[in-house]
C-alpha cells in the first residue's frame, strides 16, 4: 500500500476541499442532528469520541444527536476506555473490540505485554471496581502503566474529570486483532477520509508498518483519489458521498477540544484550515480550544471558564450568525452550572 507520494493506482477521483469537507460533515452528522437513541449514539461515536477533556465526548454527541442531556454518557449503549494513542475515549459498547484489539494487529510484543498485564490486573481486581491509582499502587506498579492493558479490550474505565478514573474488567472480545484492525481502518477512512496508511497509523497510535499492512488488507475496497494536499485513499463504498452535490448545512455547531471533525495531524490540517496562522490558533501546543463551525466552515475558536464562553472569530459574523452561535452556547448540555452560559466575543 502506497502513500500520497507514490500511489499504487492512478487516482480515480479528483476531490476538491469542498467535496472532502461536505463528506466529512455529512457522515459525521454535523449538517443535521440525528434523532435521539442508541443507533444515533453509535453513529456519533463511529470513529470514537475523544474525552480527554472532561465531558468533551458529551459535547461532541450534542453536536450530532438531538436531545443530548448531561446524563447521556450514562446510556448503557456507551462505554469509556483508553483508546487510540491511549487517550480517553467514549465508544459504543458494541464496538469495544474495534478501538482496543484493533491496535494490536501485527504487534505480537505489545499483544503479549497487554495480555500479561490484563491477566495480572484481572486477578488483582477479582471482580471489583477501583480507582486506577489505588489499583496501581496496591499492585506495586506505576498507575499509568495499567493503560497498557487497555488494547486487550478487557479493561474499561469511568472518568468524570474531577476524580481519578475508576477501572474494571470485562470478558475479552470475541474477535481477532486482525479483524478489529480492518474495521478500525474502515471507521477511520469513513470519518476522516481521504486518508493514507501513515495518517491512520498516527491517529491510531500504531506503527507505520502496521498501518500499511492494515490498508493492504482492505484491498479493492479502497480507491485512490487526489486532493488539494496530495494523493490518498477512500472507501469505495463512500465514493457517491464524496461526489454528491452540495447539501444543506447547519447554521452553527460548537465542537469541543479533540472533536473528530478536526482531530487531524500534519498536512491533513491544511485542508480544513488553509491559513497557517489560524491553524496555529486551533491546534495549539497545549490544550486545544473548541472549534466554531458556522455554515459548514471553521470560523474561530472557543474556550469556557465556568459559565463564561470566550469566542474568538477569524472573520466578521453577521448579527444572525452571532445570535445562532449564542443560542448554541446556551443549549450545550453542561452539568452543574450555577448560571446560564454567557458569551464573550473577541475578534
Amino acid at each position: 500500500m502506497s502513500s500520497r507520494a507514490e500511489p499504487a493506482r492512478a487516482a480515480r477521483l479528483v476531490l476538491s476541499r469542498d467535496h472532502v469537507l461536505r463528506h466529512r460533515r455529512a457522515v459525521g452528522a454535523l449538517d443535521q442532528r440525528l434523532p435521539a437513541g442508541g443507533d444515533a449514539l453509535r453513529v456519533a461515536a463511529w470513529a470514537g469520541l475523544q474525552d480527554s477533556m472532561p465531558r468533551a465526548a458529551l459535547l461532541s454527541i450534542h453536536a450530532r444527536v438531538e436531545g443530548t442531556h448531561p446524563a447521556t454518557l450514562d446510556d448503557p449503549s456507551l462505554i469509556q476506555l483508553w483508546g487510540p494513542r491511549f487517550s480517553t475515549y467514549v465508544v459504543a459498547a458494541a464496538d469495544r473490540a474495534i478501538f482496543t484489539l484493533g491496535r494490536l494487529a501485527g504487534d505480537q510484543r505489545s499483544e503479549r505485554r497487554a495480555t500479561e498485564l490484563a491477566d495480572e490486573l484481572e486477578a488483582f481486581l477479582d471482580g471489583r471496581r477501583m480507582g486506577y491509582r489505588e489499583a496501581g499502587h496496591a499492585m506495586g506498579v506505576e498507575p499509568n502503566r495499567l493503560k497498557y492493558a487497555a488494547p486487550t479490550g478487557r479493561l474499561v474505565i469511568r472518568w468524570e474529570g474531577a476524580r481519578q478514573p475508576v477501572i474494571w474488567m470485562l470478558p475479552p472480545p470475541l474477535t481477532t486483532p486482525e479483524n478489529a484492525a480492518l474495521e478500525l481502518a474502515r471507521r477511520y477512512l469513513h470519518v476522516f477520509g481521504p486518508a493514507t496508511p501513515e495518517s491512520f497509523a498516527t491517529w491510531a497510535g500504531i506503527s507505520t508498518r502496521q498501518g500499511e499492512t492494515v490498508f493492504a488488507g482492505l484491498g479493492d475496497t479502497l480507491i485512490p483519489v487526489r486532493t488539494p494536499i496530495g494523493e490518498a485513499w477512500i472507501l469505495a463504498a463512500d465514493e457517491a458521498s464524496f461526489s454528491a452535490s452540495a447539501r444543506s448545512v447547519a447554521a452553527v455547531r460548537l465542537l469541543p477540544s479533540g472533536d473528530a471533525y478536526y482531530l487531524l495531524q500534519g498536512r491533513d490540517r491544511e485542508l480544513l484550515v488553509p491559513d497557517v496562522d489560524r491553524r496555529a490558533a486551533l491546534w495549539t501546543s497545549r490544550v486545544w480550544p473548541g472549534a466554531v463551525l458556522v455554515d459548514g466552515d471553521v470560523v474561530g475558536t472557543w474556550r469556557r471558564d465556568s459559565a463564561v464562553m470566550t469566542i474568538e472569530t477569524w472573520r466578521r459574523l453577521t448579527a444572525t450568525q452571532r445570535t445562532a452561535v449564542e443560542a448554541e452556547a446556551l443549549a450545550l448540555p453542561l452539568p452543574a452550572l450555577e448560571s446560564a452560559v454567557r458569551v464573550h466575543w473577541q475578534g
